[in-house]
């Protein structure tokens, strides 16, 4: 049976007793498409009531990953379990402690807010007599009730991803599954979205595991892994990672950024290399460091930016490029095996 609505079963998940619940587990994932290997034997863990990121470039594996948890998708070797539950040979048991907000809306725009809602309800199982202040209660919580009656097809993108979120807490589930929550949306309807994601957090017993390419997005998670590749490089929260580059980034436009790379590496013994247009390079105390630039450099400097440690930087420092140059496709694998090669393979 699903679980009723504002109730939930005693926990499913695993505990020794003196840490937190595990609801997800994974270990040694891989995934194969033909001679595509999407998912490269990943390990993890999500605890409860933890907001969980995979934090990657489109083609990273992300989905990939939600798919089998989801038992959407096979494994082709590996174990995942859910909520304590095997998402391969206890896919039932798994549906129904998750939701699943999907990258693409699943929502039927010839019907009504509401009967969008009854209708998972009822594939969910949920009893009759708690479907409608169940539904008042995650549509007030998304600020939708007021537009129950109102064809979907009348929804901006902003209100239909709110009400998926809506439909995906209908059934109380343990998990929350949200693949790229906000890809799409304009920043503003991105940072509302994530205004009820928190608010969620604060009214629902619930776990949240998210997949994004949105490093603003990846800074509201408890903990993230970075996923590159199909290979999880990093796993920690948002400030203990920023911590562990322990440098800054400096970013120079030049008159020869090519002659510039050359200098930096020869005169200072730093690598550069063009990010976003700009020759970008890390060290220490930066902003102690651009005034010798400016003296000792021959290369005509014509701008320079100074920036603390960010998600963005950890994920040059363990892939050698940024997310937005890994969205540009494969143009960029030569470098990126430059840089592990000089950083000892770093993985």
């Amino acid at each position: 049976m699903a679980a009723q609505a504002g109730t939930k079963p005693g926990p499913e998940q695993v505990s020794d007793g003196t840490g937190p619940e595990t609801v997800i587990s994974v270990s040694g994932l891989v995934k194969r498409y033909g001679a595509v290997e999407a998912v490269r034997g990943i390990d993890f863990t999500v605890n409860r009531g933890e907001t969980f990121g995979f934090l990657g470039p489109n083609g990273a594996g992300k989905s990939t990953t939600i798919k089998i948890l989801c038992t959407l998708a096979d494994a082709t070797a590996g174990t995942a379990r859910v909520a304590g539950h095997d998402s391969a040979t206890e896919r039932d048991a798994v549906r129904r402690n998750i939701g699943l907000v999907f990258q693409d809306t699943t929502l039927d725009s010839y019907l009504t807010a509401e009967q969008n809602l009854r209708f998972h309800a009822e594939l969910y199982g949920v009893p009759k007599g708690v479907v409608l202040p169940r539904m008042r209660q995650v549509m007030d919580m998304v600020g939708l009730w007021d537009r129950k009656d109102s064809l979907v097809s009348t929804y901006s993108g902003g209100m239909q991803r709110r009400l998926e979120i809506a439909r995906g807490l209908l059934h109380a589930p343990h998990v929350l599954f949200l693949d790229e929550p906000t890809v799409g949306l304009d920043p503003q309807t991105r940072s509302s979205i994530w205004t009820y994601i928190n608010d969620l957090k604060t009214r629902e017993d619930i776990t949240i595991f998210l997949t994004t390419h949105y490093m603003d997005e990846a800074e509201h998670c408890d903990r993230i892994a970075i996923i590159d590749h199909g290979k999880i490089v990093a796993i920690d929260t948002p400030e203990a990672l920023k911590a562990s580059i322990g440098k800054d980034r400096v970013q120079i436009q030049t008159a020869d950024d090519q002659a510039a790379i050359s200098e930096l590496a020869a005169k200072f013994g730093l690598e550069a290399a063009m990010h976003e247009g700009a020759v970008t390079f890390s060290v220490a105390s930066g902003e102690q460091f651009v005034p010798r630039l400016f003296s000792e450099f021959a290369v005509p400097i014509r701008s320079v930016s100074v920036s603390r440690p960010s998600l963005d930087d950890v994920f040059m420092s363990y892939t050698g490029t940024t997310i937005r140059d890994a969205e540009g496709g494969a143009g960029n694998e030569f470098m990126r095996n430059m840089h592990r090669m000089r950083s000892g393979g770093r993985r």
